[in-house]
């Protein structure tokens, strides 16, 4: 037969084989039949004896394993030291149920090894949660994922732009990886899979819970009031970037020590919770088209576009990440359509706004501070809403509402599409805005009867749409061509007030005056009223302006102390001049003010508090002489001056600006 060229069992069985051949064919052996019978012993003595060695040594490891079946303690409690022991333990089993063949002799052995490895397998399952459960990071560390400065988190490791944490204590991990490769090894890997998953899931979930973010349908986002979605919006913005840029990046961190790159049991543990925080956006992207939730919904949207391609990275899996991925630029791009829709809602909603009754005093109508503050705000949003804004530009957005054929060509021509500047599209619909509130608040100014009241109400709302506009980055959106005019406008508005205003009071000191007015200060009379009768008509008609306009309101300090002086020029060098030429002659009892007196009275214009005068006003009068009334005059004439020459320099600087 030669010399036998396998090894191990097959050789036995080529030389068992052999043997019996020549059994069968002599009735002596040939001296080569008994070399081979001699081996063939030789090696069926070594095998007997390695059997034996195996099933001493199985019953060793066996009794080692299940003695701490009985011994209730976790065995990682007692240090690593005793972890490692027992899974040397499990791992010498798993080799010495490798090395049984599975005859009917070690068939029993195989059985009672594979009980163990079995029993081995559940224990390690329990540590292997018990060491997740009690090692991780405690609550109160896991709330500094919410801390304004991430100089507060719990200490860990910088990857690229990101923050890694420690969600496990990092002490146990390489006794964590040690059981997951054992059981994985010894085919229990969807158990030590499903325990991680579990507890992991329950820690985030956990984290969720301890930062307020509910488990909300649809149904229950679509169903609250805006203070209470605002609330929640506030926090899924903040935990959102938390749980992206942070726990998700930890928690692959973590999967990737233990378990290597097995992907699926990140996605497992953290994709449900994901869900949860998207279907939460989904619910605002789909609700009423509400102007004040503009604002939320632009953060939201700028904030999922920014963590998009960390979301990539994160689930980056084709075929496990594919449903978050999809998901997520399904919820991007329902916000972002919704912010869109709702800025144009928005728009629709100022043109609408209808008043029956004029606002009080002329103040600054609530709907220009709102407008003018929400466009402030926006600009905190221009690159992001003016991407929006341009992915979808047309003729048909600036027309929305109905506008002036003249606005949208103004439009236009100041901001036309192939226009080179920044933010186009968001600055021909900020003007377009403007306009229509203009437009708005020229419909509001007749509600008021009063037509100096009309101006003054237009006044304040055109200044203070401009005031915004210049101490803002409003004014980088509306330029300078619109601060120039709009100044114009509301300096026409307070020339057209003094018209109005004052014209009818003053035509009683006119010699050659009708004495007749109208507006404000009515009063009635001819060309050939006499001196007294004229100072009784400008009496009456000064104090009809002084009770109505001292209850209007001019809130801008400013533009009322300008307002005011332009009126006592107005009205103390007529005055004055009529007094001087007719104070001889007129008794004292007809003259009820001097200047100075006049002077006074006007500085309690506009303050919002209506006065009235008495007919004892000049009660102090008679005591000042013709001199001090002079040199009162001549301070007055000094100080007029002196504040025209200050407005008309402002409002020349103004209108180079």
């Amino acid at each position: 037969m030669g010399e036998f060229e396998v090894d191990g069992e097959e050789k036995l069985i080529v030389a068992a084989e052999y043997l019996v051949q020549e059994l069968r064919s002599n009735k002596s052996l040939t001296r080569n039949a008994k070399k081979v019978l001699g081996s063939l012993l030789s090696e069926l003595s070594r095998v007997v004896i390695i059997s034996e060695e195996i099933e001493q040594r199985l019953n060793l490891v066996c009794e080692k394993i299940t003695a701490r079946e009985v011994d209730e303690t976790m065995i990682w409690d007692l240090g690593s030291d005793a972890g490692n022991e027992f899974l040397g333990a499990v791992n010498e089993l798993r080799g010495l149920i490798d090395r049984l063949d599975g005859t009917t002799e070690e068939e029993v052995s195989l059985r009672k090894a594979h009980d163990v490895l079995q029993t081995a397998m559940a224990r390690l399952e329990d540590e292997f949660k018990h060491l997740l459960v009690e090692h991780a990071v405690e609550e109160g560390s896991m709330a500094s994922f919410g801390a304004a400065s991430t100089e507060d988190l719990v200490p860990g490791r910088n990857s690229e732009d990101h923050i890694v944490v420690d969600l496990i204590r990092p002490e146990v991990i390489s006794d964590l990886k040690n059981i997951a490769d054992a059981m994985i090894a010894s085919g229990y890997d969807r158990e030590c899979i499903q325990v991680c998953t579990t507890v992991r899931k329950e820690a985030l979930d956990e984290f969720l819970y301890d930062h307020e973010v509910e488990k909300l349908s649809i149904e229950d986002v679509l169903k609250m009031d805006w203070a209470t979605l605002n609330t929640n919006i506030k926090k899924w913005v903040r935990v959102m970037r938390n749980i992206v840029q942070m726990y998700l990046v930890s928690e692959k961190s973590l999967n990737s020590q233990i378990f290597g790159e097995l992907n699926e049991i990140f996605v497992d543990t953290v994709k449900a919770p994901v869900m949860q925080l998207l279907n939460f956006g989904e619910a605002v992207s789909i609700g009423p088209r509400q102007p004040e939730k503009l604002l939320r919904i632009l953060e939201m949207y700028e904030l999922v576009s920014e963590l998009l391609p960390e979301i990539d990275s994160l689930f980056s899996d084709h075929h496990l990440g594919l449903s978050v991925r999809t998901e997520y630029r399904e919820v991007m791009r329902r916000l972002g359509d919704c912010a869109r829709a709702t800025f144009l809602e928005f728009k629709s909603a100022i043109a609408s706004d209808v008043s029956s009754h004029p606002f009080p005093g002329g103040a600054v109508h609530p709907l220009t501070n709102y407008v003018m503050n929400y466009l402030m705000a926006l600009t905190d949003f221009s690159q992001t809403l003016d991407s929006l804004l341009m992915e979808h530009e047309d003729g048909e957005d600036l027309a929305i509402p109905p506008s002036p054929p003249d606005v949208i060509n103004q439009v236009e021509e100041e901001f036309p599409y192939d226009s080179p500047e920044k933010f186009v599209a968001m600055k021909r619909h900020f003007y377009s805005i403007a306009s229509v509130l203009e437009a708005n608040l020229q419909v509001k100014s007749k509600l008021y009867r009063d037509v100096s009241l009309r101006h003054i109400f237009l006044l304040n709302n055109l200044h203070y749409m401009t005031r915004k506009v210049l101490n803002s980055e409003l004014k980088h959106i509306f330029g300078d061509r619109w601060n120039r005019k709009h100044t114009w406008k509301f300096q026409q508005q307070a020339t057209e007030y003094e018209r109005a205003t004052w014209l009818p009071v003053l035509s009683f000191l006119k010699e050659d005056g009708s004495g007749s007015g109208s507006g404000s200060g009515s009063g009635s009379g001819s060309r050939n009223l006499r001196p007294r009768e004229r100072f009784q008509g400008f009496n009456s008609a000064f104090e009809e302006v002084y009770k109505a306009q001292t209850g209007w309101l001019i809130s801008d300090e400013r533009l009322r102390e300008d307002v005011r002086t332009k009126a006592s020029m107005w009205v103390i060098q007529a005055y004055w001049t009529f007094y001087s030429r007719h104070k001889n002659s007129v008794s004292e009892r007809y003259i009820k003010y001097i200047t100075d007196d006049l002077e006074k009275l006007l500085l309690d214009l506009f303050a919002g508090s209506p006065k009235s005068l008495s007919n004892s006003y000049r009660s102090c009068l008679s005591s000042k002489t013709s001199g001090d009334q002079n040199q009162q005059y001549s301070l007055i004439i000094k100080a007029f001056t002196e504040k025209t020459q200050k407005l008309e320099s402002d409002f020349q600087s103004l209108e180079r600006t």
